[in-house]
């Protein structure tokens, strides 16, 4: 792996986008989008509830809310979305525990299935063929089939604590802390997992790592979502890929 110091920084000084989401998010956990809409997965540890949040892209207003729980299982993780649906892992809040990935209706947010995990699952992406999770700060990676069958499990060598797993272009983009909460974005080559490239990201003013928690991918650009309760979402140009 090259040395930390050898990785490029994205810019953060001038955000393409910063917008206020008007509504409480309690502690952020995932986001997607589809540029017209964002989706924002949260918990609330003290009451014991996890949310999914639906956001205008055009004033950061709140349109629509729900809960999402099942059992002890109320920790919902880093989200992803594909044409029909949202993806979600709901897991206990505590690593070693178990998990349930859903597959929600993009439209009505109704569920549609969902399949079983022996671990906490913190994060997923979604490619054609399958569903990629990563558990507690994503220290492994599960492969399954959209059935919820297990196809393989791969050790993380990258470090970086992943929070947020989205599919791009035929890799694994993930975005999480490394060593001394230093923030990075991740490019992962399949089947493998391997660290393809990276981009160092600095904090925001309040000096929170801008992956602290949420991120997405959305026409060459960086989504980030980092702050708790009172959201701001930053948006930044990526360099031509």
């Amino acid at each position: 792996m090259v040395a930390a110091q050898q990785h490029p920084v994205l810019n953060t000084s001038t955000p393409a986008r910063e917008l206020a989401l008007r509504a409480d998010t309690h502690h952020v956990q995932g986001i997607d989008t589809d540029g017209t809409r964002l989706w924002v997965t949260a918990v609330d540890a003290a009451a014991r509830k996890g949310y999914l949040f639906e956001f205008s892209l055009e004033d950061g207003s709140q349109t629509r809310s729900i809960e999402l729980q099942d059992g002890d299982r109320f920790h919902p993780g880093g989200l992803t979305t594909d044409a029909d649906s949202i993806w979600i892992p709901i897991a206990e809040y505590r690593a070693k525990s178990t998990a349930v990935i859903q597959r929600r209706d993009k439209r009505t947010l109704a569920l549609m299935s969902q399949f079983t995990v022996a671990d906490h699952i913190g994060c997923v992406a979604v490619t054609p063929e399958y569903v990629i999770g990563g558990n507690w700060d994503s220290k492994e990676f599960y492969v399954w089939n959209h059935e919820g069958n297990l196809v393989r499990k791969v050790a993380s060598q990258t470090g970086n604590a992943y929070q947020d797993l989205k599919f791009v272009s035929g890799k694994v983009v993930g975005s999480g802390t490394l060593t001394g909460r230093q923030g990075a974005v991740d490019w992962l080559e399949l089947p493998a997992f391997q660290l393809s490239e990276r981009k160092l990201v600095g904090n925001t003013e309040n000096g929170q790592p801008f992956t602290r928690e949420g991120m997405t991918v959305f026409k060459n650009q960086l989504w980030f979502l980092p702050e708790d309760n009172k959201s701001r979402l930053f948006v930044f140009r990526l360099d031509s890929r």
